[in-house]
């Protein structure tokens, strides 16, 4: 392994548990043979990639130059994504071969049980991926984190997430609005499920004394705190990042964005900052799992996708925006802007044991946001 992807292994993920409410296995190649596969994905149609980042275009041209196997990357939002699959598996005519999906929930819920695409693991890479990320396997773990103006401040002015109720940062706070964005619903759930003492014992810590609320749990009494505070809420990480690291602003927004904006730092002069120190997580991860779809006509060119992916070579352009490769014998690079790889063991980890509830209980949690949210 190679140094600094030991913080990365304690995020403690347990994706492993998924093969105890999911029927469809992952298939890994034991008898894997990377130039037989090559020659037989030369004899196949070219295949579609559907990803939710525009880096996947870069990733298929890539892929196209090493391998002369065409490749099409199409950038599709996980919702959409979740639509096309479906749609196509139903239809008898898929188009999009690989799914490179953020949406690991309805992945459990709506693709996997139903046959609708098939979790792939290249016998190669069954050792360089934890088993926690196999089944289905999870070729990235992505995170969301806390972020401040740099300009405006010497440090991150928030040290615990029970701050972000109080008055002084009443409608000064941003985030993706959650009832447009399921993963801010899921985290929603998990914080319930796994963190609820951590997030009482942050609001005694702030606070000297225990928390009382009429609320089921202390993590729903934050969220409820919180929607009350009236935050900005956007339609994507674009508005938050220029929200909060706009160069030039007295009075800056703190924001909840992905790690992947502070390349705007370089590109747009964004003051983008990390809060390293921030109790009890300084953000929180989702994965995105590596699938193929079952009826594809080009199985072999949609599997030696998935094995480029699980590469440095194949997955790189998306580790410069702060995607946390499975591989662990990939380094990040040393120039990703967020520094996320030092704050990795200070991650709220996505828990996939409760996969199925937390897309069980979306609907619930958009309805509790809606009643409390306030501008």
């Amino acid at each position: 392994m190679k140094e600094g992807n030991s913080k990365f292994l304690a995020l403690g993920s347990v994706f492993a548990a998924l093969t105890t409410v999911i029927a469809a296995e992952a298939k890994a190649d034991e008898a894997f043979n990377l130039d037989a596969l090559v020659e037989a994905a030369r004899k196949e149609k070219p295949i579609n990639v559907y990803d939710s980042t525009g880096k996947i275009v870069e990733m298929a041209e890539a892929f196209t130059a090493k391998y002369g196997v065409k490749a099409t990357g199409v950038k599709v939002s996980a919702n959409s994504q979740l639509e096309m699959i479906i749609r196509e598996a139903q239809a008898g005519n898929v188009q999009g071969d690989v799914a490179l999906i953020t949406d690991a929930p309805a992945a459990l819920a709506q693709l996997l049980p139903q046959g609708f695409v098939e979790s792939y693991l290249p016998g190669d890479m069954k050792a360089k991926i934890p088993a926690a990320f196999q089944n289905p396997l999870a070729i990235s773990t992505n995170a969301n984190v806390w972020a401040y103006n740099t300009e405006a401040y010497d440090k991150c002015p928030v040290s615990n997430i029970w701050e972000l109720t109080e008055e002084k940062w009443k409608g000064k706070i941003a985030l993706v609005d959650p009832l447009t964005k399921s993963t801010y619903t899921d985290w929603f759930n998990q914080l319930e499920k796994h963190a609820d003492a951590k997030v009482a014992e942050a609001y005694k810590v702030r606070f000297g004394k225990d928390l009382e609320t009429g609320e089921r749990s202390a993590a729903a009494a934050w969220i409820k705190a919180l929607a009350q505070n009236g935050p900005l809420v956007t339609d994507g990480d674009d508005p938050v990042a220029e929200a909060v690291g706009a160069a030039g602003q007295k009075e800056p927004f703190f924001g909840l964005l992905s790690s992947a904006k502070f390349r705007d730092n370089a590109g747009k002069g964004y003051k983008l900052g990390l809060c390293t120190e921030l109790q009890p997580w300084v953000g929180w991860t989702y994965t995105k799992l590596g699938l193929v779809a079952s009826k594809t006509a080009s199985p072999n060119a949609a599997k030696l996708f998935i094995h480029y992916v699980l590469t440095e070579e194949g997955i790189s352009p998306q580790m410069k925006d702060g995607k946390l490769p499975t591989n662990i014998d990939i380094k990040m690079p040393a120039d990703e802007p967020s520094g996320i790889m030092e704050v990795a063991d200070r991650l709220f980890p996505y828990d996939a044991a409760t996969g199925l509830e937390d897309f069980d209980r979306r609907e619930e949690w958009q309805d509790f946001w809606r009643l409390h949210y306030s501008k």
